[in-house]
């Protein structure tokens, strides 16, 4: 039997995770990622928001759109940029590349650059992009994609299927060192090309410049957003010096990327902006804004740069005071809405203080969330104790325990740890002190918020907590290296729970977190297909990493966006970031 779409619809949900360090500003899922992905972010810690206004958020506030109420207060120098759209963001990194970026900010960059075969709608579900038309056989264990006619990179050559598979090589190439982990697709040869001598993916089948087939050995509730959502990248132009077991040549690339998506990057000045012209060729039409600058911003200068004029938007904390200030400008809409992930502090488990389960629950109980939480966001946010979104149709509270602030329970479970308080205050194990070198990205509300009450509960624990403030690239850089102790951050998350953060060795695991029932459990629920059995089964997770704890889960948080009353045509979701629709928007003019 062959299924033909035309659109891809239903709960087809993705994989991608989006890391992020928690705060005020950008977030988002990028589900036009590779597989698996991780990608960071500094001030936020999911996706864009829904325009609907009758959601709420984790505390139960009203969501969706305050309208600008005075558009005569425009600054003069934002009405004069006719054809030129200014987002306000934290700095990318300039990995320029979807196969390698690892922040959210990168991928903002990349999502207007590079395409797929399909693409995240608001609701979650997708639709085809540069696929014409897609066929599942062969019991679900061929996949033949076709692509659109006639569409062209921005150098002018034509887009082929043969560069969809150029990507499949790079990664699972053997030297691959990404976030993205395509083995989860099961194409058949992937064992044979990545660990062995061979030079193709037998399970690739390329039949001609707009039709490729690719078998699989198994399938899942996931494996038609595993390959639909890998990224285009051009043979022509990055596999110039390739060769399998060497990707130096395609990184090389990073800072000149290119895509067939509806911009292209003209400029890029490192911690400044980055700067974009549309492409007049998109397949898609091409966007009703020719200038685009994603301008570098932070949790001190953002509101008052959309209030000069010098962006239109921006990510901004969501708290009662600068929902306030935006609605006093006039000339913003204020955009309120569902925030599809998390905020946490990460531990480096591989260290021998965190190894045992009763310290990081200690240290869970030992920390006053709430506190932290309610004088950032006040109930814009909810403290959290399972790593899920409460959008999330996996979403459970059954079977959890809440670690509510409790330092006596905290102390009890240090001592059942053999760690005793020494003499002079802190705790002592094995001959070695309980000191903690905590990172932490600055100019950040949460972190001011956060370091205080931290250092004082976990003194009164008998623990040495000591604060470095770095900015957020520099703590991902870290965090990659597996060069912390404890780090803040958060994850924005694409729909599907599925994931690879706190799998044995995944893609997306940074802390060293392994639990054999887990991955059982997640391998499981990535293999069912019914909906609500998928549900029982990541219920069982959540309760399991409820009880061990991989990290100190924080938050979940409402999210906001002040955009220009100038600026139409977004369509934004908890699932939707707002590059993924900046070809449709317009300025007023």
């Amino acid at each position: 039997m062959t299924k033909k779409w035309s659109l891809l619809v239903g709960l087809v949900l993705a994989t991608s995770m989006v890391l992020s360090a928690c705060g005020g500003g950008n977030n988002t899922a990028a589900p036009s990622n590779a597989p698996a992905s991780a990608n960071a972010s500094n001030a936020g810690e999911s996706t864009d928001a829904s325009a609907s206004s009758d959601t709420n958020d984790a505390a139960g506030n009203a969501n969706g759109i305050i309208k600008a109420t005075d558009m005569s207060l425009l600054p003069a120098n934002a009405a004069a940029r006719k054809d030129t759209l200014v987002v306000g963001m934290t700095a990318p990194q300039g990995i320029f590349n979807p196969l390698f970026s690892s922040t959210v900010y990168d991928n903002y960059v990349n999502d207007v650059i590079f395409d797929t075969f399909i693409t995240v709608k608001a609701d979650g579900s997708y639709e085809n992009s540069l696929a014409d038309s897609v066929e599942m056989t062969n019991d679900n264990k061929t996949y033949t994609y076709h692509l659109k006619q006639g569409v062209k990179y921005t150098d002018g050559t034509p887009v082929t299927v043969k560069d969809y598979y150029f990507a499949l090589k790079v990664l699972l190439d053997p030297t691959y060192d990404g976030e993205s982990d395509l083995t989860l697709a099961n194409i058949v040869g992937t064992k044979e090309y990545k660990e062995g001598s061979a030079t193709e993916i037998s399970g690739v089948k390329i039949i001609d410049d707009n039709t490729i087939q690719i078998d699989v050995t198994d399938y899942d509730a996931l494996t038609q957003v595993y390959l639909g959502t890998i990224p285009f990248i051009s043979e022509a132009y990055y596999g110039k010096g390739f060769k399998k077991g060497s990707l130096d040549s395609i990184k090389s690339l990073n800072a000149k990327p290119l895509g067939s998506g509806p911009y292209v990057l003209s400029n890029y000045k490192a911690g400044q902006e980055v700067d974009f012209t549309a492409n007049a060729d998109y397949f898609k039409g091409a966007p009703k804004i020719p200038n685009l600058i994603y301008r570098v911003t932070t949790e001190g200068t953002n509101l008052a740069l959309i209030q000069s004029g010098e962006t239109d938007m921006d990510n901004i904390t969501v708290s009662p005071d600068n929902i306030e200030e935006l609605k006093a400008m006039g000339f913003v809409d204020v955009n309120i809405l569902p925030n599809n992930g998390y905020g946490f502090i990460g531990m480096n488990l591989k260290e021998d203080k965190f190894a045992d389960q009763k310290v990081r629950q200690a240290l869970t109980y030992g920390l006053n969330r709430k506190d932290i939480v309610e004088s950032v966001y006040g109930d814009y946010a909810n403290v959290i104790d399972i790593p899920e979104s409460k959008v999330s149709w996996a979403y459970t509270d059954e079977g959890i325990t809440h670690y509510d602030f409790d330092p006596e329970k905290a102390k009890q479970l240090l001592d059942e740890a053999g760690w005793k308080v020494g003499s002079d205050g802190i705790r002592e194990k094995d001959g070695k002190k309980f000191e903690i070198n905590f990172s932490a990205t600055a100019d950040n509300p949460v972190v001011d918020a956060l370091l205080p009450i931290m250092t004082q509960n976990y003194k009164d624990l008998g623990i040495n907590l000591k604060a470095e403030t770095l900015d957020f690239n520099a703590i991902m850089d870290k965090a990659d290296k597996g060069d912390f102790d404890m780090y803040f951050a958060a994850w924005g998350l694409t729909p599907d729970p599925d994931n690879t953060v706190y799998i044995t060795n995944g893609a997306q695991n940074r802390f060293g977190y392994s639990n054999a029932t887990v991955d059982k459990l997640m391998a499981k629920g990535r293999k069912e297909l019914d909906l609500e059995e998928r549900k029982k089964i990541y219920k069982q997770m959540y309760q399991e990493l409820n009880k061990d704890v991989p990290a100190i889960l924080m938050y979940q948080r409402t999210n906001m966006y002040g955009i220009s009353g100038r600026v139409s045509g977004f369509d934004l979701s908890p699932y939707k970031d707002f590059d993924l629709s900046l070809y449709q928007a317009e300025l007023q003019q």
